[in-house]
């Protein structure tokens, strides 16, 4: 298997391009052309929006905040797009390196820094910062924490090794507004190329608590510093600022150098579950790359606030929905990361069944029975946090079922006996009480009245096919895990998923909703079509033959919009229409990528050239690799047998030969998955 492919070095920086972004799924952090200075995010950490006052993730002080001053002349006084060098992204790796050039005074320094959020520790930043000058100068080398940019107060700032906080440079405790939460950060620091230099400890009035190092430096040597930073939440322990020295003590004792190596190799081996796009052009692998390492770089089984549409990702140019918990992750994201990062999707799905309370009270709230989760959960309450003045809360109805089979896929992909009575069980047998409370019959069937469904027109409507269709599949997947368990499922659920109305046109397809036109306000949106793929609802041959090609010929007005554009060209391929297919891949995903760093941004900008330009989103990054690895493949995660998962013909994008994945984790086995284009269904072989 060929090296993933790096986007190219960045070595212009400008104002329009997306912040660099370095996470593990517990941390995150943004930078543009300098990672000295930034914007941080630590998973669990919430507070009030300043303007919307609901439950929202908010930034935290910059762990890995620092300086290289020369001759008295700081390099943050610098624009810092005029000192890059070269910004690389090393997605193999998981590192961003980023080399400035200063010249102050007839002194010209190289700075070399090596940034990383380490996959194996994951309350640990890391950062190297390496100088080499070419005169003898005075240089100043600092490292530590920058409180001056995020909303709170501190209520520990303690300086200085060998005090009551053992080896830590020092420690900063930090609560945010309205007390909702609290974090600590933990530091500490080396200096190589100058033995024998004493640090001194500062604390500024602007909020930067760091660790400074002099030195009269002499050209041709290097100076290098490094900094461990541990960052901690309260949803980690009540006392954060104690744990993050104790996690910062074991990432001193395994060293800088072992800590790199183990993040290296966690990273070597999620890419061994690469999507390898055989025989395309070498672009759209880099492509499928970039995907991949975003969405795998976002998540982690040690988040105790599942992950945001944008992952850890935050700047403030833009609401990036405050962090929070929606429907995306579990349709788009979950799917493609059962079998290359179970546990992560684990730790996903943990918080969903940690909330399942606020799920059951959110349905109580408005009059139904078992659970109904938010449209947009609160990160650390999981409790409704959608802002004021949206319907979504109140019709929005497919999240619970989209939750629902989430767990189901994890069961079917890991065979997790234990997970499936403790965790998947209480939260599908509650989505069924909920759907079976939330249906109204009539004289034709089941139905599901006045919702919205991925189509967020603001206007409800009745029987939205995504909608009834996903609630069937949970309603299926409920009683058939009930039957599995040894349970007793309610015969009501079978009967509702049998019963529920699917709104068709006079060809036989299924349309969106009850009185659907093509060419009303969002008619464009192939929400039928996602019934299919990626709710997997079962119809025969002709049905889906005709409800995919009239999704995919009125998709064109819909393209550019976030979501369901990633997966047009699954449709289309499932159709035989190759040349289409590829077309809807470059307009619903290519389109989205943005250069420099390849980051997929919510929408597409030469369609929407006035929306803010933010990313990676994880639904579309989610969307286009759960298309590749089940829509192109014809793979369906299912009880019984995993050789029966691949059952249709597989068709390619034109010029795509096939899809291969060297390892891919199936119920606790590697597995090596191979489909070619024309072949009467991929393989999937087990170790």
């Amino acid at each position: 298997m060929s090296e993933p492919i790096n986007p190219d070095p960045v070595r212009e920086w400008r104002f329009d391009h997306v912040p660099v972004y370095v996470s593990n799924g517990l941390i995150g952090l943004r930078f543009e052309a300098a990672p000295l200075r930034g914007v941080a995010t630590v998973n669990g950490f919430v507070g009030p929006d300043p303007r919307e006052e609901v439950e929202s993730m908010l930034p935290v002080p910059y762990p890995l905040a620092g300086d290289v001053v020369v001759d008295g002349t700081p390099i943050s006084s610098a624009p810092a797009g005029a000192l890059l060098r070269e910004q690389r992204y090393d997605f193999t790796r998981g590192e961003v390196r980023t080399a400035l050039t200063f010249a102050t005074g007839g002194v010209r320094a190289n700075v070399d820094i090596l940034t990383v959020c380490n996959k194996v520790f994951p309350t640990i930043a890391m950062q190297e910062v390496t100088v080499r000058v070419d005169a003898g100068c005075e240089l100043e080398l600092t490292a530590g924490v920058d409180a001056s940019g995020p909303l709170g107060i501190p209520f520990l700032a303690e300086l200085g090794s060998g005090g009551r906080y053992g080896s830590a440079d020092g420690v900063l405790g930090w609560r945010g507004p309205g007390e909702m939460s609290s974090c600590a950060i933990a530091w500490a620091t080396e200096l190589a190329g100058a033995e024998g230099c004493t640090p001194e400890f500062r604390h500024t009035v602007t909020g930067n608590t760091a660790t400074a190092y002099r030195v009269t430096a002499q050209p041709g040597r290097a100076y290098r510093l490094r900094q461990l930073s541990s960052v901690v939440t309260d949803a980690f322990h009540w006392e954060p600022h104690l744990h993050a020295v104790r996690m910062l003590d074991d990432a001193r004792q395994r060293g800088f150098d072992a800590l790199l190596a183990e993040h290296s190799e966690r990273w070597a081996q999620l890419w061994r579950g690469r999507i390898e796009l055989t025989g395309a052009p070498s672009r759209w692998q880099a492509l499928t790359d970039a995907a991949f390492f975003y969405l795998h770089t976002s998540v982690h089984r040690a988040s105790p606030s599942h992950t945001s549409p944008f992952g850890m990702a935050y700047w403030p140019d833009y609401h990036y929905y405050r962090g929070h918990v929606m429907w995306d992750i579990e349709t788009f994201a979950v799917p493609a990361l059962l079998l290359s990062q179970p546990d992560a999707a684990r730790g996903l799905l943990g918080y969903r069944r940690s909330r399942l309370g606020g799920a059951r009270s959110n349905a109580e709230a408005q009059g139904y029975a078992g659970a109904q989760f938010p449209w947009e959960s609160g990160p650390r309450t999981g409790q409704e946090a959608t802002p004021m003045g949206g319907e979504a809360p109140g019709t929005e109805h497919h999240v619970s079922a989209d939750v629902a089979l989430a767990f189901a896929q994890y069961v079917h992909a890991t065979g997790d006996d234990e997970f499936a009575r403790g965790a998947a069980w209480p939260v599908l047998a509650e989505v069924a009480r909920w759907v079976a409370s939330r249906v109204r019959r009539t004289g034709r069937g089941y139905e599901i009245q006045r919702v919205q469904g991925v189509a967020e027109t603001g206007a409800p409507v009745d029987n939205n096919a995504f909608v009834n269709m996903s609630a069937a599949m949970a309603l299926r997947e409920a009683a058939a895990l009930a039957a599995a368990l040894g349970f007793r499922a309610n015969d009501v659920w079978t009967r509702i998923a049998d019963g529920l109305v699917l709104p068709r046109n006079s060809d036989g397809a299924i349309v969106n909703h009850d009185d659907y036109r093509p060419d009303e306000r969002m008619g464009d949106t192939p929400e039928a079509a996602a019934g299919l793929f990626p709710a997997g609802y079962p119809v025969d041959p002709e049905t889906e033959r005709r409800t995919l090609s009239a999704a995919v010929g009125n998709v064109d007005g819909y393209l550019g919009s976030p979501m369901l554009s990633a997966l047009a060209g699954v449709y289309a391929a499932r159709l035989g229409e190759r040349d289409r297919a590829l077309e809807l891949y470059e307009r619903g995903f290519a389109e989205f990528v943005q250069q420099p760093h390849s980051v997929v941004t919510e929408y597409s900008p030469s369609v929407y050239p006035d929306k803010p330009r933010a990313g990676p989103f994880i639904a579309n990054i989610g969307g286009f690799l759960t298309g590749c690895l089940y829509g192109l493949t014809g793979m369906t995660l299912r009880e019984g047998d995993p050789a029966g998962w691949c059952g249709r013909p597989v068709t390619m994008p034109q010029g795509w030969d096939g899809v291969h994945v060297k390892r891919l984790w199936v119920r606790g086995r590697p597995a090596t998955l191979t489909a070619v284009h024309g072949e009467d269904r991929a393989r999937l072989d087990l170790a």
